[in-house]
C-alpha cells in the first residue's frame, strides 16, 4: 500500500460520540497514508462524511453539507468524496444513484477498509460495502492500544487495466523485513495484541529486496515469532501469487488468523483477462482448493466488480457460479466506473448503468445467503474472541472478533483489549452472537 504524498483530508461528524470516534479512527488511517489533515473542506483531496441514523434533521443537516462537497467535486473532479456511517449503510443500495458524485460509502463496520480502498486495485469502481470486516488501528495514531496496521510495501508492479494505482504510486517497493520487525517489537511493546500487515499486493512481497530477500511465508514467520504477537493478518493478497508456503502458513504459524481476502473481481475467463488480472478462473478455483485443504476451516472473503465493459449475462452467470460454488465468507462488491487514465476507461461496449444494479441485487442477495449459511458452522462452537468494545445498540453488551475475522456480539464482562472465549449461539450472514464463557480468559 502506496503512501500518498501531499494529499489532504477532511472529516465531518454527524451524531453520536462513538460517530466521533469513528472519525478518529478514519484520521488515523489516512495519516498513516500520507494524507495530512485540512482545516477547510476546500482544501482537502479526500472529502469524508461520517454520517448517523436517518433521522430527519440530521439527514437534513448531511445532504446540505454534501450539496457543498458536489460543488466542490465539479471544479476538482479528482477530489475524492467518500460518505461512511450508518445512513450511508441505511441507504446502501440507493445512495451513488441519488448522490453519484460521491465515490465511496461504507457503513460503520467498514472504516478499516477505507485506507484499503483508497490502495486497492478496485479504486476505479464505486464502493459498495456490504459486509463487516476486519477493524484495526493504525501506529502512531491507534485509537485502541491492542491493534496496528504495519505497512511492509508500497507501490504495486501489476497492471490491471482498471487501476490507476501503478502510474500514480510507482514500481513495488518491500521494506527492509528487519525494520518491520523491529517495528512490531515496538508496537507490542506498546500494548499490541494484532497486527496487520498492509501492502497493494503483499504476498508479492520481498521480490525487489535482492540479495537480502525474503518472501512473504518467511516474513509472516519472522512476525510470528515476535514475542506477544497473538494475532497476525495481511490484506490483500493477489491471487496469482497466493503460494503454498503462504496458506501452510496459516496452518503452521500460531498467530496467522484463519482469514484470508482473496480477490475474485469476476468469474468469467474473458472478463479477467480484459481486467488484465493474470489469473484464470481455474487457477482461482485452485487458490481456494489449496486453502481448504490445508485450512479447513478458513474464511474467505473477496472483491468482485460488476458491469465490466464487455461483460455479458453469461460472464455475469459465470461469476455468480463461482461465487455459489465458493461459498464466501463476506464480500465487497463494486459497480463498475471508470478511472481516467486507465485502459477500461477506453474501452467500449459499457454496460448499462440500470444492468449493473440489476446484477449487483442479484449478487448481493447470493453472497448474504451463502455468508449466512457458512456462518452456521460456527453455532455451538466456543471462539476466541479479541474484545474491541460495547455494541453500537447497546453499550453494555460487547463486540470483538474471532481469528475468522467474524465479528462477534456477547453478553460479558471482559475488558476492551482481552481475548476470551465466547460460545456462539447464533449467526448471521455478518455478524454472530453468544456469550463469554466464565474463566475464558486468556492470559
Amino acid at each position: 500500500m502506496a503512501l500518498v504524498e501531499h494529499k489532504r483530508y477532511h472529516v465531518t461528524t454527524f451524531g453520536c460520540q462513538m460517530n466521533v470516534h469513528d472519525s478518529e479512527r478514519m484520521k488515523g488511517m489516512l495519516e498513516s497514508l500520507g494524507y495530512a489533515q485540512a482545516d477547510e473542506r476546500a482544501d482537502a483531496d479526500l472529502i469524508l462524511f461520517n454520517t448517523c441514523s436517518i433521522r430527519e434533521a440530521a439527514d437534513n443537516r448531511f445532504i446540505a453539507h454534501l450539496g457543498e462537497a458536489k460543488r466542490l467535486k465539479s471544479e476538482d473532479p479528482e477530489r475524492v468524496i467518500g460518505v461512511g456511517g450508518c445512513w450511508a449503510q441505511s441507504v446502501k443500495d440507493e445512495v451513488f444513484e441519488r448522490f453519484p458524485f460521491v465515490d465511496v460509502a461504507f457503513g460503520p463496520g467498514q472504516i478499516a477498509r477505507l485506507a484499503e480502498f483508497l490502495a486497492s486495485d478496485s479504486l476505479s469502481a464505486q464502493g459498495y460495502f456490504e459486509f463487516e470486516d476486519f477493524s484495526g488501528h493504525l501506529p502512531m495514531k491507534r485509537e485502541r492500544e491492542f491493534q496496528a496496521w504495519l505497512q511492509i510495501s508500497q507501490g504495486c508492479n501489476c497492471r490491471c487495466s482498471y487501476c490507476i494505482v501503478p502510474s500514480t504510486r510507482g514500481r513495488e517497493r518491500s521494506r527492509d523485513p528487519a525494520e518491520l520487525v523491529a517495528e512490531v517489537e515496538a508496537l507490542v511493546a506498546d500494548g499490541v495484541r494484532e497486527v496487520t500487515l498492509l501492502g497493494q499486493n503483499v504476498n508479492s512481497y520481498g521480490r525487489d529486496l535482492g540479495a537480502s530477500r525474503t518472501t512473504f511465508a518467511e516474513l509472516l514467520a519472522l512476525i510470528d515469532g515476535v514475542d506477544g504477537v497473538e494475532r497476525l493478518r495481511y490484506t490483500s493478497p493477489h491471487p496469482k501469487d497466493m503460494r503454498e508456503d503462504v496458506v501452510r502458513a496459516h496452518a503452521e504459524l500460531a498467530a496467522v488468523c484463519e482469514h484470508i481476502h482473496l480477490p475474485l473481481q469476476s468469474g468469467s475467463g474473458s472478463v479477467l483477462k480484459a481486467m488484465r488480472r493474470t489469473y484464470n478462473r481455474e487457477r482461482y478455483l485452485d487458490r481456494v482448493a489449496l486453502i481448504r485443504e490445508h485450512v479447513p476451516d478458513c474464511a474467505l472473503t473477496t472483491d468482485i466488480i460488476v458491469g465490466f465493459p464487455g461483460e455479458t449475462e453469461e460472464d455475469f452467470a459465470q461469476t455468480l457460479e463461482v461465487v455459489d460454488d465458493v461459498g464466501y465468507d463476506g464480500a465487497f462488491t463494486f459497480l463498475f466506473s471508470p478511472r481516467r487514465g486507465t485502459e477500461a476507461a477506453e474501452l467500449g461496449d459499457q454496460v448499462p448503468h440500470a444492468v449493473k444494479r440489476e446484477r449487483m441485487a442479484r449478487l448481493v442477495e447470493l453472497v448474504q445467503r451463502r455468508a449466512r449459511e457458512r456462518a452456521q458452522r460456527f453455532v455451538g462452537r466456543t471462539m476466541e474472541v479479541l474484545v474491541e468494545g460495547g455494541t453500537r445498540r447497546d453499550p453494555g453488551q460487547l463486540r470483538g472478533r474471532t481469528r475468522h475475522n467474524k465479528a462477534v456480539n456477547f453478553e460479558g464482562t471482559a475488558s476492551v483489549g482481552e481475548l476470551v472465549e465466547v460460545e456462539i449461539e447464533s449467526a448471521t450472514s455478518q455478524t454472530l452472537t453468544g456469550h463469554e464463557r466464565l474463566l475464558s480468559r486468556v492470559p
